[in-house]
């Protein structure tokens, strides 16, 4: 499992429809399909039944929300990160530790 299928999979649920969560993913549908059943395979059942509009099965159901939690922590991870990486382009004397000290 993958951050990238849990971001197909949330997209898919978002639109209800295959073609426009890949492009809403900006990859091909088959891409993001194939993606969708590798997932389904690891997590051992279908996440969707496959209707017009798409709807989500009982599995589906059950791990949307951690899925999305996931999908949360990650972009937090990532923002986490990226503040990191900036602070290390600054002068010493602008950067800080978790905390602040304040002397008077």
């Amino acid at each position: 499992m993958n951050l990238q299928q849990i971001r197909y999979f949330i997209a898919i649920c978002k639109e209800k429809n295959f073609t426009r969560a890949a492009r809403s993913c900006r990859v091909t549908q088959p891409s993001l399909t194939s993606a969708i059943q590798r997932l389904e395979r690891e997590v051992g059942g279908d996440l969707f039944v496959r209707s017009s509009p798409i709807q989500l099965s009982l599995l589906g159901k059950e791990l949307r929300p951690l899925f999305l939690r996931m999908s949360q922590v990650a972009e937090r991870a990532r923002r986490v990160a990226a503040k990191h990486a900036t602070a290390r382009h600054l002068p010493p004397r602008l950067r800080t530790s978790g905390s602040v000290e304040h002397r008077l």
